[in-house]
């Protein structure tokens, strides 16, 4: 491989890597499949091809569908809520709207999944990442007709499992810090009045840490699960935590008392917590080491 073309892959590196990661809902998957296109790029005849974005698409979409129908098959036997690996970034991450974690927020990574992986690949590839439905159809290898009907039901769950509300960044914060403080603190009064009654609870430890295997919903049940989290322990406090950014929204890294960490992050609706995700599997906090401390 020439040095021109390693340059122009590493010019689409983050874009593949936004695909593979919209696609997979894991951070590790991601660079490895967009390592694995790296290597198809390196045995390709560059001069060949046309345009390099497009092909690159191609391959990073067919290598994606390839493991994600073997994840859904995998998925099926998950213990427990199923959430995606956590894109963590710390509070003075400067605003791109092409980074990676823009609008990967958890609502919309759970909508995915209930996508087949054709749908998910043609919303993606068209809504998300705006390549007309003539390159779709080169990398799905299927007619254009049929993108756009994949795109128009995947749209349509889409927006059904996901209506999209604006909440201004300094409110969404300051309930999140609200929350946090209520939760370790066991206090159920300030819980209930911050969540939603619909408000719903996923707990992620993939049965490898302890977590609630099944979603907690309402209120209620919520705020006393977290009361009775706060009053079993001898300290409901973390022994470390972060403010940080997690998918875009404001969340917290910490290492709890058994000395792993754990990454939580809220979704807000007209005022009220309607959503709480909280992510315990050890094996979707692996490429977070580099941004906690040694205790």
């Amino acid at each position: 491989m020439t040095e021109q073309s390693a340059r122009q892959f590493n010019h689409w590196r983050r874009y593949l890597t936004g695909i593979a990661y919209r696609m997979l809902g894991s951070v590790s998957e991601a660079e490895d499949v967009v390592q694995d296109a790296y290597l198809r790029w390196h045995d390709t005849d560059h001069l060949s091809v046309n345009d390099v974005r497009a092909y690159l698409t191609t391959v990073t979409s067919r290598l994606c569908l390839d493991r994600l129908r073997v994840a859904h098959r995998q998925r099926e036997v998950y213990v427990g809520p199923w959430l995606p690996e956590p894109l963590v970034e710390t509070l003075d991450t400067p605003v791109d709207p092409e980074a990676l974690a823009s609008d990967v927020s958890f609502a919309l990574m759970l909508a995915l999944e209930r996508l087949s992986p054709l749908e998910r690949a043609a919303f993606l590839l068209h809504d998300v990442f705006g390549l007309d439905f003539g390159q779709v159809a080169i990398s799905l290898e299927r007619s254009e007709t049929s993108c756009r009907q994949l795109a128009s039901r995947a749209r349509k769950k889409v927006r059904a499992a996901r209506p999209r509300y604006q909440v201004a960044a300094g409110e969404h914060s300051q309930l999140t810090q609200r929350f946090f403080e209520a939760a370790r603190s066991g206090d159920v009064t300030e819980l209930k009045a911050l969540l939603s009654g619909s408000a719903t609870l996923h707990a992620d430890g993939g049965g490898k840490r302890v977590a609630v295997r099944r979603l907690i919903i309402g209120a209620d049940k919520i705020s006393r699960f977290f009361a009775g989290l706060a009053h079993k322990s001898t300290s409901s406090n973390p022994c470390w935590v972060s403010h940080v950014i997690v998918n875009g929204l404001p969340g917290w890294l910490t290492i709890e008392h058994d000395g792993l960490p754990q990454v939580m992050t809220l979704e807000v609706v007209d005022s009220r917590i309607q959503a709480l995700y909280v992510v315990r599997n050890p094996d979707k906090l692996r490429h977070l080491a580099d941004q906690l401390p040694q205790l």
